[in-house]
């Protein structure tokens, strides 16, 4: 069956930093582009590290407040470099957490889920940016077609996985959800539901169908 990659969800055309891009600068290039955090690369175009939001409020969050009513925030030692930083490699998360363009959707999202990251910077062999790919577009691979998730179960799943011809089984699909029926060669398949889009219904391989 063909899983969704890397490569094929992640933004090629990436607004990027450089390492000694300005702070103001970097507020201007987040908001001029709509985006709440780009990759700081070096001269090769090797991702450094990615900085965002957050990271430019922690530097505004260390300054006092006029009025007196909120204190500064405690911040370690690591946090309070970074909001004393003035330009990008000194604001920045580091090092960069990276995936490749040929990774599936599940290694990209256990990635971000074990860094606890929002996007992965995506690079080649050489380390170089090629992309980037954040949490919503790991998502749209839930937004396929229901005509779209049918033709790859009939055609991975049936014919090529299970030898089986589109008469012996029928495939419907609605609202993302899989129901199979029919019978096959002294197999008889259960009618079964489950959830189509991760990754396109492991549950076909391993139980709907059954001898009678």
């Amino acid at each position: 069956m063909h899983h969704r990659t890397v490569a094929e969800l992640m933004t090629r055309d990436v607004v990027r930093a450089r390492r000694d891009m300005p702070f103001k600068e970097i507020v201007k290039l987040l908001a001029e582009h709509d985006v709440t955090a780009v990759p700081v690369v070096d001269e090769r175009d090797r991702p450094m590290g990615v900085v965002s939001e957050a990271d430019l409020l922690r530097k505004s969050a260390d300054q006092a407040d006029p009025s007196g009513r909120t204190p500064i925030p405690h911040l370690e030692a690591w946090e309070r470099a970074k909001a004393e930083g003035s330009r990008a490699e000194e604001l920045m998360s580091a090092p960069a957490v990276c995936a490749r363009p040929e990774w599936t959707v599940v290694e990209a999202a256990r990635l971000m889920a074990v860094q606890n990251v929002k996007r992965l910077p995506v690079v080649d062999e050489t380390d170089r940016l090629q992309g980037i790919v954040s949490r919503s577009d790991l998502l749209r691979i839930f937004l396929r077609r229901d005509d779209a998730i049918r033709e790859e179960i009939n055609r991975d799943v049936l014919q090529r996985t299970l030898g089986l011809v589109p008469s012996e089984v029928t495939v419907e699909v609605r609202e993302g959800q899989v129901t199979l029926s029919g019978s096959a060669g002294g197999l008889r398949c259960s009618s079964a539901v489950s959830n189509a889009h991760h990754p396109l219904t492991r549950a076909v391989h391993l139980g709907l169908l059954t001898r009678p």
